[in-house]
């Protein structure tokens, strides 16, 4: 296991939780549902504006527990001894894409 890719993990792993954290609740591990503030929405405009804020917050929150799966998962990865393994075909994943990318499940071909 690579200490420098598990640090690195550990603190992208950080970061999201605290970017989730500024968009939504955390309703369960990994899970988030976006907040808003509460407003007397006295017209539509009003109410379209929440609605446009609520869309654009979903989709940056879905993006980042996405990303935060990957990272939550190559970290469970590690404790189980198979990181670094292609889901695909078995073999290594090559070092300079996991030091692009240190969640990337598959190897360059795949």
């Amino acid at each position: 296991m690579n200490e420098e890719h598990k640090n690195t993990l550990e603190e992208e792993k950080a970061l999201l939780e605290s970017e989730l954290a500024t968009l939504g609740t955390k309703v369960s591990e990994g899970d988030f549902e976006v907040s808003l503030e509460e407003t007397n929405e006295s017209d539509d405009n009003d109410r379209a504006d929440r609605m446009e804020e609520f869309t654009e917050k979903s989709s940056i929150l879905n993006t980042l527990e996405t990303r935060l799966d990957e990272v939550t998962s190559a970290l469970s990865k590690m404790d189980l001894g198979t990181y670094g393994t292609c889901e695909v075909c078995g073999e290594l994943i090559e070092e300079d894409r996991l030091g692009a990318n240190p969640a990337a499940k598959t190897c360059k071909a795949h």
